[in-house]
């Protein structure tokens, strides 16, 4: 019974040696990406996702993207990559996603198309590559605008600058003028000054 007590924890510590000796470790795999990105209505926007990976990139490597409304708990799947595939899922974003990533250069980056108000939200990206497929999640969020604050900016600054173009031009005549005054008065001056130096 007592060789059979120290048999069991000998047991057990040879058993997880080999399994640390046998078994590869699992790698965590980091996903990087953007904190905001923004655009506007009709516009499109790169959802920019790298990532880095110590392992050689398989031909088993998978990328996903999700998708959050904002003031919604609900998340969809929109966009997956698999064996070299890019695959968009059904939803507000069917034939509006563009794959344009190269996991061979760690990037696994789409294009979001004709952007609507409703498109506001949190974008996931996921990467996977075997047998790195520990690591977190990326977010970045999305937030659409309308067209019209940007035009009007447009304009008021070129109101802006019209009217300071306008101030310095008036400034140069004024000073032009005063200068051209300033040299007709030193000319007469000059005109006078020998009449009074006359003798009598």
């Amino acid at each position: 019974m007592e060789t059979s007590g120290l048999r069991t924890p000998c047991s057990l510590l040879a058993l997880v040696l080999l399994s640390a000796l046998v078994l590869s470790p699992t790698l965590a795999i980091d996903v990087y990406t953007d904190r905001e990105v923004y655009g506007t209505v009709g516009s499109r926007v790169t959802l920019s996702c790298s990532f880095w990976s110590s392992e050689w990139i398989s031909d088993d490597i998978s990328v996903s993207w999700h998708y959050q409304p904002d003031h919604s708990r609900e998340m969809y799947s929109v966009f997956h990559y698999a064996k070299g595939q890019p695959s968009i899922d059904a939803g507000v974003f069917k034939d509006r996603i563009e794959w344009v990533g190269s996991p061979k250069w760690k990037d696994a980056s789409i294009v979001l198309h004709n952007l609507e108000l409703t498109d506001n939200g949190t974008f996931t990206c996921d990467v996977k590559n075997p047998p790195d497929v520990v690591g977190k999640s990326s977010y970045v969020h999305l937030q659409v605008q309308e067209k019209g604050p940007a035009r009007a900016g447009l304009i008021l600054g070129i109101i802006i600058a019209v009217a300071l173009a306008l101030v310095i031009v008036v400034t140069l005549l004024i000073l032009l003028i005063r200068y051209c005054w300033l040299r007709r008065q030193a000319r007469v001056q000059r005109e006078l000054r020998p009449r009074f130096s006359m003798p009598c």
